[in-house]
């Protein structure tokens, strides 16, 4: 080729690639302009003018906080949600108010924002599947089922060490359909839940059988005994419930029930229609889970008798209250001593990997009390209950042998993730 050609060459090559970047650049200031000409139709013949004033001035101030709503809330969302309601009348505003009146927590990202009724996680799913989807661990709410599995013969190993365990416990939540959940419920409502779960628990027999505590009926002895066996829940104080509207009323409709040895409890309208608890001293986790499964698939059964069900679906498992709560609603959990790994640097990491959490011994909002510490599972939403409870099993055991091996002044190894 001679100097001429190419010369020429390498102009129409650059003419080319010239020609060719300005067609990129054309092409992407398009896609631009049509994305904001697109919004901007959708703002102003989908959203009216009227209605984006009103948002924007009434969209909250969230540049300080820290739960999953308002990383998730953002003008638009909140534009296209703010005028919608439930078919009982539950709005956004409500939903999120908790978030809003409360910024951040001392140990852990709340989630900011709670559920009225069932069809709040459909009326508001613009927000509430990106906030499920970042709390359980990137479970999607549009794409993904969650299984249900309460037969407790699958679970392994399930005796504790009471050298170290100290208690065992398992707890869920269950809803009434048809019934607004307790930040939303009326009067009438709550009392209905109330009479709904009380007359299904007169039905338990054998080692289930029990009896139920009114909290505005119940006398000074009761009250004391319910204390000093450490039943008694009260009224809340946290703002995280008071911000979400579940202390109104209080006492109006709420309970204790308990069955005659004291291991399996049920509350009837704190922060859920229910939580149901199996719980014992010492570290047999195997018998508390059977005694869950068992009194739990009962209680359903004598709720069905009666012409009710749980809030279910295939995609959420069990509908609570707080979207933290959603799938299993299972918090299985031991009180466990463990002075030498609980002063080792490297036990926050040990329990992240475990996907297990740790808590004071009087509950969330509590720090430990010396070395013994609350731990429980991390997820709720996308495993079964055997799963779970299999997951505290595996991770406590591991935590112990940690322990024995401080003990004996042997290193101990960060154990890999679990499969999540």
């Amino acid at each position: 080729m001679d100097g001429n050609h190419c010369s020429c060459w390498i102009l129409s090559s650059l003419g080319y690639i010239a020609a060719s970047r300005k067609a990129v650049i054309i092409i992407m200031v398009s896609s631009i302009t049509y994305f904001l000409y697109s919004f901007y139709i959708y703002l102003f013949f989908v959203v009216s003018p009227t209605k984006i004033a009103k948002s924007f001035a009434e969209y909250p101030d969230l540049r300080k906080h820290n739960n999953c709503m308002a990383s998730h809330l953002t003008p638009a969302i909140y534009a296209k949600l703010v005028d919608k309601a439930t078919p009982n009348g539950y709005t956004l505003d409500q939903a999120i108010q908790t978030g809003v009146d409360n910024p951040g927590h001392p140990f852990i990202k709340t989630v900011g924002m709670v559920a009225g009724d069932e069809e709040s996680y459909e009326v508001f799913a613009d927000l509430l599947d990106p906030v499920i989807k970042e709390r359980h661990n990137g479970y999607d709410p549009q794409t993904m089922t969650h299984p249900t599995d309460l037969d407790s013969s699958k679970l392994k190993s399930g005796k504790f060490d009471e050298r170290y365990v100290l208690s065992s416990r398992v707890r869920t939540g269950r809803s009434i359909r048809g019934l607004s959940l307790p930040p939303a419920c009326t009067r009438a409502e709550r009392r209905e839940v109330e009479k709904v779960v009380v007359d299904a628990l007169a039905g338990l027999k054998g080692d289930l059988a029990g009896t139920y505590y009114s909290l505005t009926h119940m006398t000074d002895q009761e009250q004391q005994q319910l204390i000093d066996d450490h039943f008694l829940f009260d009224k809340p104080v946290s703002p995280l419930l008071t911000c979400s509207g579940m202390a109104r009323d209080w006492p109006d409709a709420r309970g204790i029930w308990h069955n005659n040895t004291k291991t399996f409890l049920i509350w009837i309208n704190e922060e859920d229609h229910t939580r149901v608890i199996s719980m014992e001293k010492g570290g047999n986790m195997k018998r508390v889970f059977d005694r869950f499964c068992t009194g739990l698939k009962e209680v359903e059964r004598l709720i069905q008798e009666k012409g009710w069900e749980f809030m279910w679906n295939e995609r959420l498992g069990y509908i609570l209250t707080c979207p933290s709560n959603l799938g299993t609603g299972l918090r299985a959990g031991v009180h466990v001593n463990l002075p030498k790994l609980s002063k080792d640097p490297r036990f926050t990491k040990i329990l992240d990997n475990l996907r297990l959490q740790k808590r004071g011994t009087g509950g969330v909002d509590t720090a430990a009390v010396g070395s013994t510490f609350d731990i429980s599972n991390l997820d709720r939403l996308g495993q079964s209950e055997v799963q779970l409870v299999q997951t505290v099993v595996d991770g406590v055991n591991y935590l112990i042998e940690c322990e024995k091996k401080l003990e004996k002044g042997q290193d101990i190894k960060i154990p890999p993730p679990i499969r999540k």
